[in-house]
């Protein structure tokens, strides 16, 4: 069964949704502070982790930024409001999804398992897609979701690693926003281009000094690197 953090401080919100993941078979640990879910972070082996915004000693953002800091864990974030600008927020500081509250426990286990599935998936059921690709400056091994710029390696989150493994498969190829977001998130999850945009952003940054992602106005994507032969 896969492990699932929830730091959140409403006492209430834990036992019940504990219940109703036991149904996907998913083991819900829930922590009320956010020193708690670091610390059980740091002794468990958790597979995703659910952080409230609000929350008592630092918010859901800054501690989204400091378990960043030592783990690359599948994180989904849950605000208040569905506020455009904490999920933009959200996705800048590397969480890999949204949830707005209130929210229907369904949603956010579909939103868990699209994550998971992307997160788990093994070579065999990958198929040729595990093959390792190189670039000039740049090679991906899908098999272990590792990634090295320059004879480096980077650290990536899942969302960062598979959309620069999506753009790695078919380089040169334009893929538009609305493309990316289907095959990433699932067409259950909600569109929003700016999450795309935001991920790039962030992609780009830790890949420097490559220039390897290029943007093409009104159309979208693409990865502009030589590939080396296998």
């Amino acid at each position: 069964m896969h492990r699932i953090l929830l730091i959140d401080d409403d006492t209430q919100l834990g036992a019940p949704l504990a219940v109703y993941f036991q149904r996907f078979e998913l083991t819900l640990t829930h922590a009320l502070r956010p020193s708690d879910g670091l610390q059980r972070l740091r002794t468990g082996q958790f597979d995703a982790a659910i952080l409230d915004v609000m929350l008592p000693e630092m918010d859901g953002f800054e501690l989204c930024r400091t378990i960043r800091k030592d783990s690359d864990i599948p994180i989904i974030m849950l605000t208040a409001r569905g506020d455009v600008m904490d999920r933009v927020v959200g996705l800048e500081i590397g969480a890999d999804d949204y949830l707005p509250k209130p929210f229907e426990p369904r949603e956010l286990v579909a939103r868990l398992q699209t994550v998971l599935r992307r997160r788990v998936q093994t070579p065999q059921a990958q198929g040729a897609e595990a093959q390792e690709l190189r670039f000039e400056g740049l090679t991906l091994d899908p098999a272990r979701r590792s990634v090295t710029r320059q004879g480096q390696p980077v650290e990536l989150t899942s969302t960062e690693f598979d959309l620069l493994h999506l753009l790695a498969r078919e380089s040169g190829k334009v893929h538009s926003r609305d493309d990316i977001l289907n095959q990433l998130r699932g067409h259950e999850a909600e569109l929003y281009t700016r999450a795309v945009d935001i991920v790039v952003s962030r992609l780009r940054k830790k890949l420097e000094p490559l220039d390897c992602i290029k943007t093409l106005r009104n159309a979208g994507y693409s990865l502009a690197l030589r590939k080396l032969p296998s």
